[in-house]
């Protein structure tokens, strides 16, 4: 389903720097801000090209504390939790996590990067937590709206083989719905009324909530996303690892017809359920394009993310910056 960062690596050549610890008793404005990263299904918090992208954004803004968020202090722990635990449960663990680790509750806001299903789950820190508050969350490939269908996992992956048996026949049953991470996120619609199943409604663990798609609206959930100064949304312009694609940037497909609606022509946004259109009408809503398939990432893109998203809690003008950026 979602690639490791091995694949990462491949793309990112590793970049060797030591900046210095950062300390909330010397944070100034131009100090960048601390970053969290959360990685996908498959992968875990030590694998290289989680450490690659760490030591990238270090280069880039020196004395930038990182923490890759982690479920297990054994990495083979942490990759199995990607594949079985509880969501809400493991959102609460980071919630609480981040809270302890000083040089992240003493900073006046945080950066966070997710990818794949590990950006579904920083938004949920968003909505659920938020202390200390994000300021701009950047996900690449992440199943916003999330997934229709389950890809074919790589041979001798029998973690995966087995989550993905049970997920296809038995997808809302309680069981799963509380212990297989993928089920959590999955959701169908009614081909009828192009509108969210009464099944994923009822049953949903994680996705119908943190998307306040149930009857009574958290409004919790609907500010702290406005709050955001960004959320930046990459999505794969050959993925099909995700099903479909267009859950990257918050789209409707309809299963049968195959028809695309946009976030901005659906409830949730014109209705704003979630604080999207609060976010979007002060510019902090970003669609943006990646090459390649799912997961396959370059240095340069993640250098142009950083250089503009990330950095100085007060950060320079854009016309500052872009003599340095890759245009996508």
């Amino acid at each position: 389903m979602f690639l490791p960062s091995t694949l990462l690596a491949a793309t990112i050549p590793a970049i060797l720097a030591a900046p210095a610890s950062l300390s909330s008793t010397s944070r100034s404005s131009s100090a960048p801000l601390p970053l969290v990263i959360w990685h996908g299904l498959g992968d875990n918090y030590a694998a290289d090209g989680i450490s690659e992208i760490a030591e990238l954004a270090k280069s880039i803004h020196p004395g930038t504390f990182t923490y890759s968020i982690r479920l297990a202090d054994a990495p083979d722990d942490d990759r199995k939790a990607t594949f079985w635990g509880n969501t809400t449960e493991q959102i609460a663990k980071v919630c609480e996590d981040i809270s302890a680790i000083p040089e992240l509750s003493q900073a006046p806001a945080i950066d966070a990067l997710g990818f794949s299903q590990g950006g579904l789950f920083l938004r949920a820190y968003v909505e659920r937590c938020n202390k200390p508050p994000v300021r701009s969350l950047i996900t690449f490939g992440t199943p916003h709206n999330g997934i229709a269908d389950y890809k074919a996992c790589e041979d001798g992956d029998w973690l995966c083989k087995g989550a993905m048996a049970l997920l296809h026949t038995n997808t809302w049953a309680a069981w799963v719905q509380a212990r297989l991470v993928p089920a959590q996120y999955y959701r169908d619609v009614n081909p009828e009324t192009d509108s969210a199943s009464d099944n994923y409604l009822q049953y949903s663990n994680l996705l119908a909530d943190i998307n306040n798609e149930r009857a009574v609206k958290n409004a919790t959930y609907r500010d702290n996303i406005a709050s955001l100064e960004k959320l930046v949304m990459y999505k794969f312009d050959e993925d099909k690892t995700v099903v479909p694609p267009e859950s990257e940037w918050f789209a409707e497909v309809n299963g049968t017809t195959l028809e695309v609606y946009p976030l901005k022509d659906r409830k949730i946004y014109q209705e704003d359920w979630l604080g999207l259109k609060k976010l979007d009408e002060k510019g902090g809503l970003v669609f943006r394009t990646a090459p390649g398939p799912h997961m396959h990432i370059t240095k340069e893109l993640l250098e142009e993310a950083f250089k503009k998203y990330n950095g100085p809690a007060v950060k320079k003008s854009t016309s500052e910056l872009t003599g340095s950026l890759v245009s996508l």
